[in-house]
C-alpha cells in the first residue's frame, strides 16, 4: 500500500477454524497479480504443529519455512532454509500479550524477507489498529524485526 505493490489476500478456515490448521495465502508483486492463490510459496510460516504438519510440504524448494519453537516441532526435512524462532516466548516476557503474536511474526518476516519496509507495515497498523493497542503492536513488530537479526 505504501510501497506503489500489488497485494492479494485470501483464507481458508473450513471446519479446522476451532483449534486445527488454517491457511492464509498473501501475494505481493510489483505486477498485476491474476490468481489469488498461493501453489508452491516462496514463504510459508506455520504458527501450529497442524499447519505445518499439513502444508510444510508446499513450500517451493529453496524457498523460506518459518516457525513458532513454542508451537511447532520441525520433524520434517523440506528443501526449504527453516528458521524457528522463540516468539511466543518473547511477546510473553516482553509484551504479555499473546494477541500480538501475528504482528511479532509479521516484523521476523520482514527482518528475514525485506519483502516490505517495517515503515510501511507502522503505517498500515496505525490505518487500522485502534491507538490505545499501537504501542503494542509497534513493540512486537520490533520485537519480531530484533528475532530475525539472529537468524539471517
Amino acid at each position: 500500500m505504501y510501497e506503489g505493490m500489488n497485494a492479494v489476500q485470501t483464507q481458508t478456515y473450513g471446519p479446522e477454524a476451532r483449534g486445527g490448521a488454517t491457511r492464509a495465502d498473501v501475494v505481493i508483486s510489483n505486477k498485476s497479480i491474476h490468481y489469488p492463490k498461493v501453489i508452491n510459496p516462496h514463504i510459508l510460516v506455520c504458527l501450529t504443529q497442524e499447519s505445518y504438519n499439513k502444508f510444510s510440504d508446499i513450500v517451493r524448494p529453496g524457498g523460506l519455512l518459518v516457525t513458532d519453537t513454542h508451537y511447532v516441532k520441525q520433524e520434517r526435512v523440506v528443501d526449504a532454509r527453516q528458521v524457528q524462532l522463540g516468539m511466543y516466548e518473547a511477546v510473553m516476557e516482553e509484551i504479555g500479550r499473546p494477541i500480538v503474536l501475528n504482528i511479532c511474526m509479521l516484523g521476523a518476516l520482514i527482518g528475514l524477507t525485506q519483502v516490505v519496509k517495517a515503515e510501511s507495515i507502522l503505517k498500515a497498523l496505525e490505518a487500522k489498529v485502534d491507538p490505545k493497542f499501537m504501542a503494542f503492536n509497534e513493540k512486537a513488530l520490533e520485537l519480531g524485526l530484533r528475532l530475525s537479526n539472529h537468524h539471517k
